[in-house]
């Protein structure tokens, strides 16, 4: 690729707009390039929900669940396997599919099955409800709805019906149903003495209540010149309208509702109830897309507060409270941090050795350009500016600055010898042509596995290896264009006693450094039994998660108390000092969408959820977490407890999990099944280091069984 330096050469300015043309355009693809904390994990999985009010967790999974699965088997194509979870009255399935399928064709039968298939369910079982899941869709953001004044079921009925439908027009941003709150429903108390003095039972009422209120098309009516839109009172539209209803003509009088029972305003049977710092609240969780930038979601929902707070009543209160952009931005920030440093000490150390600012300068200014023309390869494939990505660049750094030091140093060294600018130029890239080639092609060679990668692995290291590829290409480019320019214009000839000078400095040099360099690399391999192993550094997030499971069968009520108690423990562990808030999520929430995307390992009303948030001059978030480990057991030994991961970059490799280790034991005996998961628990508890393993069903739940005498009734 001699000619390339030869065309540089004779055509300097060509190159100089080239490399202004990276300067305007590699920014721009930088701003406009999403940023996130991973990039997008394209796993296609769809989650499946049924939902079905009353019935048992066992009923759910074998007259729905376990039929539907059987329906999957013979009408979905390219399904790898699937997972599903029983509870009450929540059926969740989540099928993963070969990494080359239709995912649209997979909605397509997924949803055609589910219409076929609740033939064969229970009657009134409804279509379930399907979504495309994805890891990378977590919680980036909560927030809380409050008030002093506003009743649980007016704040939930704002933040659901008035705050919801707004945030979900941010892009990016999925909003499912709220946690916490009461639902508002109409309820109608019987009264038992009365309605059996007039002969009535609750079906009458029933049947009163629904032949009385229909919706019937009446059309229009031509009367005269008019034409009126007819409309009737077949649905009562006030409480007073409800109360008056007649039920049935008893002994010639009319029985209304009113003198059996009263129609009252009211909201459903809580199961789930949310605290912040101890009051009564509602909490939204608002997700991330897979496909959109965290910091975006985060920024727009941010945006529209301050509108959606004019909008609604000055009495309800929103705190945002857990943001994971802000861990995100610290992640971001701390690789580019770190990609500057070695890009600044690489130069210092060109400075050092080389002893021209003249060479640094040329070689500082190629490194950039090389990361700004990575940087729009990233854009045009479309990925994200992630860790990885960030991470491969600033990894690149310390290769990128080969390609033009070597350049920049074989051509000094023929100046040092007495030739010309332009001649040493010449001599001194044909000399490393090829080598510097051969050296890019092993350099890229050693990242090709990587494309091979699959799962979760390959959506995480392919795009940091393209990142290390794009910018190593555009490095030796670069080399033989723009630093050959670049020399033309800033090099100088060189004097003999400059260059014996030189040569003796670097001798001297050459020989301490490879005396402190061996000691280094001895005294080093000393600290390699006290590293640990692990897929990503745990980082500090300031938060923590703490997941608490009653005795099965405790009302929500009484789990309330208990949560209660635990926060007041925890907050004699942490400091009030380092203490933001307590956020507790108590319950099982009804919403098919919340369901699918838990990812704390949430099965019934036992289970809660605590999240407790520390100021930014905090001690360390894993000292707390051990503190609370070794006291709440003791305190509370009825209690199960566990510490999901509350970041988001454990729960996007969890891919939903509660723990990043999961050991699944199937069988079809259950009981047998579930003995031997509980021995190999047992065995798993001795493993040292290991902490929160625990089984993830609960079998115990008491039922009060009636056994009714059919030949009587």
């Amino acid at each position: 690729m001699t000619w390339l330096v030869k065309v540089a050469l004779d055509r300097p300015y060509t190159f100089i707009v080239m490399a202004l043309m990276i300067l305007i355009f590699g920014p721009l693809a930088a701003l406009r390039t999403p940023t996130d904390i991973f990039p997008n994990i394209g796993i296609p999985v769809l989650g499946v929900a049924f939902n079905y009010s009353g019935l048992s967790p066992d009923e759910m999974g074998a007259r729905i669940v376990a039929s539907y699965e059987r329906f999957l088997s013979n009408n979905v194509n390219d399904v790898e396997h699937s997972e599903s979870q029983s509870m009450q009255g929540l059926g969740i399935i989540k099928i993963f599919f070969q990494p080359n399928v239709d995912i649209r064709l997979a909605t397509a039968q997924v949803t055609s099955s589910a219409q076929t298939g609740i033939r064969q369910m229970p009657v009134g079982t409804q279509p379930p409800f399907i979504i495309n899941y994805s890891a990378s869709t977590v919680p980036v953001l909560q927030m809380a709805f409050s008030s002093s004044s506003l009743s649980e079921q007016q704040v939930l009925d704002l933040s659901q019906n008035f705050a919801r439908p707004r945030l979900t027009t941010v892009y990016g941003a999925a909003v499912p149903f709220s946690y916490g709150g009461k639902y508002r429903s109409i309820q109608i108390d019987l009264d038992p003495a009365a309605m059996q003095a007039r002969g009535l039972s609750a079906i009458d009422v029933q049947n009163a209540f629904a032949n009385q209120n229909q919706i019937v098309p009446t059309g229009n009516i031509k009367i005269g010149s008019y034409q009126y839109v007819v409309k009737l009172n077949n649905a009562a539209d006030t409480l007073e309208a409800m109360n008056d209803m007649p039920v049935k003509t008893v002994a010639g009088g009319t029985v209304y509702l009113r003198d059996v029972g009263h129609v009252r305003d009211g909201n459903t049977p809580q199961q789930n109830i949310v605290h912040v710092d101890g009051s009564r609240a509602v909490l939204s969780t608002v997700l991330k897309n897979g496909q959109a930038s965290t910091i975006d979601v985060v920024n727009g929902v941010k945006n529209v507060l301050p509108l959606l707070r004019q909008q609604l009543p000055e009495a309800l209160k929103i705190d945002v409270l857990s943001d994971q952009s802000l861990f995100v931005k610290a992640a971001i920030s701390g690789v580019v941090r770190e990609g500057v440093i070695a890009a600044s000490l690489t130069s210092l150390m060109i400075l050092f050795f080389l002893g021209s600012w003249r060479s640094t300068v040329i070689i500082a200014t190629s490194i950039p350009l090389a990361v700004l023309c990575a940087l729009m390869g990233l854009w045009v494939t479309g990925q994200t500016l992630n860790i990885m990505t960030l991470g491969g660049l600033a990894l690149a750094v310390g290769i990128l600055v080969d390609d033009a030091t070597v350049t920049i140093e074989n051509i000094n060294w023929h100046l040092e010898h007495g030739k010309g600018v332009y001649d040493a130029i010449m001599d001194g890239a044909r000399q490393i042509t090829q080598p510097a080639f051969v050296s890019l092609l092993c350099i890229c060679v050693a990242f090709v596995p990587m494309f091979s990668l699959q799962g979760v692995a390959g959506f995480l290291f392919v795009p940091m290896a393209m990142a290390v590829v794009f910018a190593m290409v555009a490095s030796f480019i670069l080399s033989r264009t723009l630093v050959p320019t670049l020399a033309l214009y800033l090099l100088k000839l060189h004097s003999e006693e400059h260059a014996a000078l030189g040569d003796n400095m670097f001798a001297r040099l050459q020989k301490r450094f490879e005396k402190g360099f061996a000691d280094l690399r001895e005294g080093s391999m000393l600290l390699v039994p006290f590293l640990g192993e692990d897929f990503f550094p745990s980082v500090d997030s300031g938060q923590i998660t703490l997941h608490a499971r009653t005795a099965p069968g405790t009302r929500v009520e009484d789990t309330t108390q208990i949560v209660a108690q635990i926060e007041r423990e925890v907050r004699r562990v942490i400091p009030p000092s380092e203490l933001t808030t307590i956020v507790d999520n108590i319950g099982l929430n009804q919403s098919p969408t919340n369901m699918i995307y838990n990812n704390t390992g949430t099965t019934s009303i036992q289970d809660s959820d605590i999240f407790i948030t520390l100021q930014q001059d905090h001690h360390r978030t894993a000292d707390y977490v051990r503190a609370l480990r070794e006291k709440l057991p003791r305190l509370f030994p009825a209690v199960t407890f566990s510490f999901p991961p509350p970041d988001i970059t454990s729960q996007i490799l969890n891919f939903g999990a509660p723990a990043p280790l999961d050991v699944q034991v199937t069988g079809t005996d259950h009981d047998a099944t579930e003995a031997f998961g509980f021995r190999i628990l047992r065995e798993i508890r001795k493993i040292p280091g290991l902490v929160d393993a625990r089984m993830q069903q609960s079998s115990s739940q008491p039922q009060l069984k009636i056994d009714a005498d059919r030949g009587r009734m």
